[in-house]
């Protein structure tokens, strides 16, 4: 849920262009992907689960894509520093900086020529590591998109960074010139009620770029009164004109459900497979699950975590971006902090530093997802026959869609997973069980 929820550090990301595959269906950190796009029937479980397990084919691919993912995301994080350093060794920055003076003594005016020319040329960069993602989701079945549909959503990835970027940039730079000393906390200042209004309007106008969207009550109306009992007993009745349908099947094989917004745009979401594939249980375990993020407020709280994180992430670029200007501002033709074309030497110290916040957000996102999952077995009990085995067969047909590995490299986990390893949820929904115990729910009483 964090990967949703980490709408101020995408400010920072969408600078550099990374924003542009924000929308693009990519599977979630903590995921590996599935070998094939054929229908899964749904079926209730035939057998007594007793942990998470994979066939032997199965764990060799798990390993495998596993292997790859990792040193794919190192290797982007590496590349990232390269493609921001190579701008300004080739002083790419400063040209683009030279076009806008020479086009206009605007400032904003030049906002709008240099932020574009950064973000495609940046974007462009990054394609390659695009293209690959891409394939190897394909070459392991996890995604059925056509390249076409694929180019178009790359595209609008990249128009987007290119609105808010140059929106971004311009309002950076303004801070910068009128406080050279606390431009950092001005600017997050300002960026967290941008953040939010991000994050307030996603649901209404950014998603629907990406895909198509119905009320839930359109496509499975014999859902809708499953679902709102479940919601009253936890207590927080979630209306069917906030549910809907999402259209993912064009694009990707596996099963999903998220919330998303806040006040009048939030929303909980369900993508067509999951309706497809999963078991009536199966989707109301996985709808309490979505219901426990809201009552548990973790995307307040996220929000929150997140806007500290920048806090600090700022304020160590303030302290660092010094020391690289001094060593190659001269070389790169920088003039100083408050030169457009400096914004490639910032931008290299955020993605450094970045990297080490994200990793603190994915541990925070995996406490938060295992509190979600505990907050969906108590508010189905009672509601669902058996939660704890319809449960882990929701997630042992996930885990081999995705090919999610039994015994991940701690370090792996550590470092990206933003959901709790398959095999630990599926350990949680065997075993979590305080009513035979005698004991309180810790969350829905």
């Amino acid at each position: 849920m964090m990967r949703k929820f980490m709408g101020l550090l995408l400010l920072l990301c969408v600078l550099s262009g990374t924003a542009a595959t924000a929308q693009s269906g990519q599977i979630p950190p903590s995921s590996s992907q599935t070998s094939t796009a054929e229908k899964i029937t749904p079926q209730p479980p035939a057998k007594k689960f007793t942990g998470y397990s994979l066939s032997p084919e199965l764990y060799k691919k798990s390993k495998r894509l596993a292997a790859i993912r990792f040193s794919f995301r190192i290797f982007s994080f590496l590349f990232s520093l390269f493609a921001l350093w190579l701008i300004l060794r080739l002083k790419w920055s400063a040209q683009f900086r030279d076009w806008a003076e020479r086009t206009s003594r605007n400032r904003t005016l030049q906002a709008l020529i240099f932020a574009p020319l950064f973000a495609i040329t940046y974007s462009l960069l990054e394609l390659p590591l695009d293209l690959f993602n891409e394939s190897l989701f394909k070459r392991y079945g996890i995604s059925v998109q056509p390249w076409s549909a694929w180019t178009a959503d790359w595209l609008k990835g990249l128009l987007l960074t290119v609105i808010f970027g140059t929106l971004l940039i311009r309002i950076l730079f303004a801070v910068i010139r009128s406080s050279p000393q606390r431009w950092w906390f001005y600017f997050w200042i300002i960026s967290i009620p941008i953040s939010l209004a991000i994050f307030f309007v996603q649901p209404l106008v950014i998603d629907p770029m990406f895909s198509k969207f119905e009320p839930l009550a359109t496509k499975a109306p014999a859902l809708i009164p499953q679902l709102e009992r479940l919601t009253v007993r936890g207590g927080m009745p979630i209306p069917p004109e906030r549910m809907f349908w999402m259209l993912a099947s064009d694009k990707t094989i596996f099963t999903n459900a998220y919330v998303t917004g806040f006040g009048a745009t939030k929303r909980v979401v369900i993508w067509d497979t999951t309706i497809d594939k999963e078991t009536t249980d199966g989707i109301l375990l996985m709808f309490g699950h979505e219901m426990g993020h809201y009552a548990l407020n973790h995307v307040p709280k996220e929000l929150a975590f997140s806007s500290l994180l920048v806090f600090f992430l700022l304020y160590v670029t303030y302290l660092s971006i010094g020391w690289l200007l001094a060593r190659g501002g001269a070389k790169w033709a920088l003039r100083g902090l408050d030169d457009w074309a400096a914004l490639p030497a910032l931008l290299l110290v955020v993605t450094f530093f970045g990297f080490f916040a994200m990793v603190l957000a994915t541990n925070v996102s995996r406490f938060y997802e295992n509190q979600a999952d505990v907050y969906s077995l108590e508010v189905t009990h009672g509601y669902v026959s058996d939660p704890g085995q319809a449960c882990a067969a929701s997630y042992q047909m996930y885990g081999e869609q995705v090919f999610a590995e039994p015994d991940p490299n701690p370090i792996n986990v550590f470092m990206f997973y933003d959901h709790p390893p398959v095999a630990e949820r599926v350990q949680l929904c065997l075993t979590y069980d305080p009513w035979s115990k005698g004991e309180s729910p810790q969350f829905v009483k």
